[in-house]
């Protein structure tokens, strides 16, 4: 009887120990489950990290093509004619000094104007007794290009001048006129650049004419 209960303890004991080992087993895979989630956390935010990451990336690639520029960036463009170099442009001393390296005189250095893309500036002749004899001299984007004409005239002026068209005036002498006093008017010619060259839109006036109206 004794031996009997004895037995029962045993066996209950090992019931007992078995019961424990399962439900360490248990805890065990309760610990796994309870892990788990986190596990997964950290591997769900690494996408969501990445799409966001892949998302800006194609905003900015959007935007690019839209036509936006991205901070920090230059956009380039065809540069129109004409367009003003910053820093190119010849100050007016050293327009003066061309001037003076061609045997003239700069009349009024103030009239040349570096900020535009065709500049002028007129000269009378070095060692003229009567101050006639001049020339105007023309520059694009600071490089000088050539005069009005071959030959100078009696005088000429500076009427009105842009961006890329002057105008100059040619006091007009008949065959009789003394040099001091032309009394036939005067002609304005509009001289322009087109595709890069300097064009004048009127007929420049002769040098001389028996008969008719010229600018010397």
């Amino acid at each position: 009887m004794i031996r009997a209960l004895a037995a029962g303890l045993a066996a209950l004991s090992a019931g007992a120990g078995c019961a424990a080992l399962v439900a360490g087993c248990g805890s065990g895979t309760k610990t796994v489950v309870e892990t788990g989630p986190p596990t997964s956390a950290a591997q769900s935010t690494q996408p969501e990290t990445a799409t966001s990451t892949g998302s800006a990336g194609a905003t900015t690639s959007t935007s690019l093509a839209g036509g936006a520029v991205a901070p920090g960036t230059t956009r380039s463009a065809p540069e129109p004619a004409f367009t003003e170099h910053g820093g190119s442009s010849t100050d007016a001393a050293s327009a003066a000094a061309a001037v003076r390296a061609h045997g003239y005189t700069p009349d009024d250095v103030a009239e040349y104007h570096p900020n535009q893309t065709l500049g002028v500036l007129v000269g009378t002749r070095s060692g003229s007794g009567d101050g006639h004899g001049q020339q105007a001299f023309f520059f694009v984007n600071g490089r000088y290009i050539g005069t009005d004409a071959k030959e100078p005239s009696a005088s000429v002026k500076v009427v009105s001048q842009s961006d890329t068209e002057v105008a100059l005036a040619y006091p007009l002498y008949r065959s009789s006129d003394p040099l001091c006093c032309p009394s036939g008017g005067q002609a304005v010619v509009h001289f322009q650049l087109n595709n890069g060259r300097l064009q004048a839109l009127q007929p420049i006036p002769p040098t001389s004419s028996k008969q008719g109206l010229s600018r010397y």
